[in-house]
């Protein structure tokens, strides 16, 4: 069996967002709560991260953007905009959260770990080169990307986002990119406002971008759907190196924030597609990052299920 890495840190808890803001500290401290009393627990690798250095978040986000929000951290401002709080760790907690995608994507590349979780916050797929938006600071998974191809010699990384809102800031970074190909399927109309099924790159990455735009209600007919005719043609046409997941389980049924119709058990379909994928590919790696899920109970019963998947297929 490979071993299936699980990377998570207590300090997480310390990007404190405010009373009644969606993306709250509660998120992981009952997800942690429940997988420890859940049989899933004892077949993961637990490890801890440290936290990313400058030169990894320059991989994708300029030095100015990067100092600024710093800066806005440490003077105690609490809203970078209307959606995006934050407080006076947070800078040093998204550090802390991009550290943990580089080290789990080393240790997925360098072989020491055949998958890996990332249960972090803040998320970061809505974090565009020198935005941040959608209670995102840092985009965790493409620094991530741009670590493997310049540091760990892998040359193409398929991102799969299934978040419920689409990954804008993902789609910015790598629009212009062959090397990356981004697939995304959302909710749309919807949050940010991108995701067009006609948004499939610019220059030379035109055709690097896969976005299959869901109406509200839409569920396991039409997610699958996606999969089989869209999804899964890509990567195969593209033949990743590594395959990482923007993991968002906000498409979950019971999610405050949106209206698909997805369940616990959806998620572990899903899960078990992109691994027979990764087999094919890559030797079945893949980096999962934790994006959005609001429903604590749907969110803590989503990560399971994915959880287990990864450790099923992975014998």
């Amino acid at each position: 069996m490979k071993r299936v890495g699980f990377f998570y840190h207590p300090d997480f808890l310390k990007h404190v967002t405010g009373s009644g803001h969606p993306e709250r500290p509660e998120r992981l401290s009952h997800l942690m709560q429940y997988l420890l009393k859940r049989p899933v627990w004892n077949s993961l690798v637990h490890l801890q991260p440290q936290h990313a250095r400058t030169a990894q978040l320059l991989l994708v986000h300029p030095e100015q953007y990067v100092a600024g929000i710093a800066r806005s951290c440490s003077s105690g401002t609490s809203m970078l905009d209307q959606d995006t709080r934050i407080c006076r760790d947070s800078f040093d907690v998204a550090l802390l959260a991009v550290g943990a995608v580089v080290e789990a994507t080393e240790q997925v590349v360098g072989g020491q770990l055949g998958a890996a979780f990332c249960a972090v916050r803040p998320p970061g797929h809505h974090a565009e080169t020198a935005k941040a938006m959608g209670f995102c600071l840092f985009n965790n998974v493409a620094i991530a990307a741009r670590h493997a191809q310049q540091a760990l010699g892998v040359r193409r990384v398929a991102i799969l986002d299934w978040d419920v809102h689409h990954g804008n800031g993902t789609q910015e970074i790598f629009y212009e990119d062959p090397t990356v190909l981004y697939l995304s399927v959302h909710q749309y109309p919807f949050y940010p406002g991108t995701g067009a099924e006609h948004e499939t790159g610019r220059g030379k990455g035109t055709g690097f971008t896969v976005n299959c735009p869901m109406k509200a209600g839409s569920g396991d007919a039409e997610y699958f759907r996606a999969f089989d005719e869209r999804i899964l043609p890509a990567i195969d046409r593209f033949k990743p190196e590594l395959l990482i997941i923007s993991a968002g389980f906000d498409a979950h049924r019971d999610d405050p924030l949106a209206g698909m119709g997805l369940t616990e058990e959806s998620f572990a379909r899903m899960t078990g597609l992109v691994v027979q994928t990764a087999r094919a590919h890559c030797g079945g790696r893949i980096v999962s990052v934790l994006e959005g899920g609001y429903d604590l109970e749907a969110l803590a019963g989503s990560v399971e299920a994915h959880l287990l998947r990864l450790l099923q297929e992975s014998d």
